[in-house]
C-alpha cells in the first residue's frame, strides 16, 4: 500500500500506537526499570527487567489473549528475501514475557519492519487489529504493573 492509500482512520491508529508505546516506555524509564541505571548511562527501558520484576503478577488479560492469538510475526533474513516468521519463545516463557515480545514486535514491525505483505500494510485490517490489541495490551500492563499514572500522564 502507498502511503497516500492508508486510510485516515489507520493513520490516526498508527499515531495513537506509537503515541501510548513511547509513554508506556516512558513511564518504565521513570519507574527505573533501566537497562543501566548508572550516572551518565542513556535512560533507555528495560523490557527484560519489566519481565523479570512482574512476570508472576501478571494475568493474561482479553487484550493479551488476542494479541497471543493473533500471532504478530518477526521480520526474519530469509535465505533470497526477507522473511515473516512465528515469534519463537523459550520452554516455560510466562505470559507477560509472551505479551510483551509480541507488543515489541508489533512495534519493531510498523516501525523498521516489512510494510507489504498480507500480515501488514497490505492487509489494513490486520493492522487495525494488532494495533487496536498492542494499545489495549500496553493499557493492561501499565494498570497491572502500577504504572498508570507515568503511561496516562495523570498525576
Amino acid at each position: 500500500m502507498r502511503h497516500e492509500e492508508i486510510p485516515e482512520q489507520l493513520r490516526n491508529l498508527a499515531f495513537d500506537f506509537f503515541f501510548r508505546f513511547s509513554r508506556f516506555e516512558f513511564a518504565l524509564k521513570e519507574a527505573r526499570i533501566l537497562k543501566d541505571d548508572r550516572v551518565g548511562a542513556n535512560a533507555e527501558a528495560d523490557w527484560d527487567g519489566y519481565i523479570r520484576a512482574f512476570r508472576n503478577q501478571y494475568v493474561l488479560s482479553p487484550a493479551g489473549k488476542a494479541l497471543v492469538e493473533a500471532r504478530p510475526q518477526r521480520q526474519i533474513v530469509g535465505e533470497h528475501e526477507l522473511e515473516f516468521r512465528d515469534v519463537a519463545f523459550n520452554p516455560g516463557a510466562s505470559d507477560l514475557e509472551k505479551v510483551v515480545r509480541l507488543a515489541n514486535t508489533v512495534r519493531n514491525n510498523l516501525f523498521h519492519g516489512g510494510k507489504h505483505g498480507v500480515a501488514y500494510w497490505d492487509d489494513p485490517e490486520r493492522m487495525q487489529l494488532l494495533l487496536e490489541t498492542t494499545i489495549t495490551v500496553l493499557g493492561d500492563l501499565a494498570a497491572q504493573t502500577g504504572l498508570t499514572a507515568d503511561y496516562e500522564r495523570y498525576y
